[in-house]
């Protein structure tokens, strides 16, 4: 009953083509930033920063990416593990090769790092589409799995084959290491976020977003109307990586500390990101976070209902874990393939023309 456009009206059309174009869209998004940014770092505490709200921002950050290639310009890809491990190597050499640089910008830059690397590997999209690209970014997830395993110089010859991030503050703030504070770490990978979120919204939105989604539709059709399909494939690609290489550095740098490649960024990294997208929504930026906290809130809330209050066995709640997750990709793919998204918007439209939904 409170979500209406009567007297909403709008007199230019850069108003009306708004990202929020309702006027409770706009307030809602400003009260959820105000509570993220003003609220949720004075009661969080260490669990819930580790437990909940950094997985939670750094997979959304991913499953940005990926959506904007998968979702937007139809260009499937299996190795996401290998592109968030090409960024946290990126940021390690970074930090390590140039310490009195800011670690902020050691994480844009190794998301550029990574943006070039998905675009090597985005090459035989010109040629090839659907499964067989599908192979070939499982081919670039195992043969960078490999390279950042063999090759010493990556991890700075360590006899251990870990790489470990190193202290760095931002204006006195340690934002890693040890000394970190739960609510530093916080704020830190919620500016990605955001910073995250914008730009994707706006690109999609935009010229380079039409071209994404006309190559999805059909590539033929678009190339006849005039869409380069080079250029449009290689910027999903490139735009794809940079937002996967960030939540590759902050998974790194922020999350956990010390890393090795072959359990942080395996394939099983690639496939939780991939069905974080489908479950959230191909083609929508409120799915890629919506997705991002499911995965993550399920195992927490499994782990504290069925193991903390009910005793059950830990190997059973992950296998049961497994199930629930199994079960709604494919309800999702069956009956709603736009995802948890899609129930948003239908929701939305209900209470648009409540009381008399159709």
């Amino acid at each position: 009953m409170f979500y209406r456009e009567a007297g909403d009206f709008k007199t230019s059309y850069t108003d009306d083509s708004q990202t929020f174009p309702i006027r409770f869209d706009r307030y809602r998004y400003y009260a959820v930033l105000v509570a993220a940014f003003a609220v949720v770092p004075v009661v969080i505490d260490d669990y819930w920063v580790n437990a909940v709200f950094l997985p939670f921002l750094i997979y959304a950050i991913a499953a940005i990416g990926l959506n904007i290639l998968v979702g937007y310009c139809g260009q499937v890809s299996l190795g996401t593990g290998g592109f968030m491990a090409v960024g946290a190597y990126a940021v390690y050499k970074l930090m390590t090769a140039f310490p009195e640089v800011s670690i902020f910008f050691h994480v844009i830059l190794a998301g550029g790092i990574t943006a070039a690397v998905c675009v090597l590997f985005g090459l035989p999209s010109l040629r090839i589409k659907g499964f067989y690209l599908a192979v070939a970014t499982l081919a670039a997830q195992f043969f960078l799995v490999w390279l950042f395993n063999r090759v010493p110089w990556f991890y700075n010859y360590s006899a251990s084959g870990q790489i470990s991030a190193p202290e760095r503050t931002i204006a006195g703030v340690p934002v890693t290491g040890a000394e970190t504070a739960p609510w530093a770490a916080y704020l830190f990978c919620l500016v990605f976020v955001t910073a995250s979120a914008l730009i994707a919204r706006n690109l999609t939105r935009g010229m380079a977003g039409r071209k994404w989604m006309a190559i999805r539709d059909m590539d033929i059709a678009a190339e006849i109307i005039g869409v380069n399909p080079l250029k449009a494939k290689l910027s999903a690609f490139a735009v794809s990586g940079f937002f996967v290489g960030i939540s590759g550095a902050l998974f790194f740098a922020v999350y956990l500390g010390a890393v090795e490649v072959g359990e942080a960024f395996g394939i099983n990294k690639s496939f939780l990101v991939l069905f974080m997208v489908i479950i959230g929504g191909l083609g929508s930026i409120f799915g890629s976070f919506a997705g991002a906290a499911f995965l993550v809130l399920l195992p927490v809330l499994l782990k504290n209902v069925l193991v903390g209050t009910l005793g059950w066995p830990t190997d059973l709640a992950a296998h049961l874990e497994l199930i629930i997750v199994g079960s709604l990709i494919i309800v999702f793919l069956v009956a709603e393939p736009h995802g948890l998204a899609q129930l948003w918007r239908v929701a939305k439209e209900k209470l648009r023309l409540w009381p008399f939904p159709y």
